[in-house]
């Protein structure tokens, strides 16, 4: 499976507004990933080759930046956060919870490839303690509750 040309023109168009191929790269993962929802070992090796960098260098920025995907995702990524204020504020429940009702841990994706969690340090959203971030538009949400689980999944939040 190759990239569109609509998407690589895209990135080409990033080399150019961007300085450069190297400056471009993340922007070229971060439009591939939005396509796509993952970034794949052939799609790198296409945007490295369009930009013409070494497929080698995709790789090291991709794997240093945690949010660039490259394994497949559910179709809704919920990011939950393990900060202090967090964890102080009740995520702990939260946490169990959403495991509970997802019938996964963290770095999983439930069987029918809907929903997939992960465990993120800190999202900066102490206000909204405890928070998550769900979905491609990054959404922050909180505070979260165990009974507000449900509502999340059902996308009400």
């Amino acid at each position: 499976m190759s990239l569109s040309a609509d998407l690589l023109a895209h990135i080409r168009a990033a080399s150019d507004e961007h300085g450069g191929p190297r400056p471009a790269m993340l922007e070229a993962l971060r439009m591939i990933q939005h396509e796509h929802g993952w970034v794949s070992d052939a799609h790198l090796a296409e945007a490295a080759a369009t930009l013409g960098v070494h497929r080698a260098e995709m790789e090291a920025l991709a794997s240093f930046y945690s949010l660039i995907f490259r394994h497949p995702v559910g179709e809704t990524v919920i990011l939950l956060c393990d900060g202090a204020s967090c964890w102080l504020n009740g995520a702990d429940a939260v946490r169990e919870e959403l495991k509970a009702r997802l019938g996964i841990g963290f770095g999983q994706t439930t069987a029918d490839g809907r929903y997939t969690l992960l465990n993120v340090a800190c999202l900066g959203g102490c206000d909204r303690a405890p928070a998550a971030v769900v979905g491609r538009d990054r959404r922050l949400i909180g505070p979260l509750s165990p009974e507000g689980v449900a509502e999340l999944l059902e996308g009400g939040l």
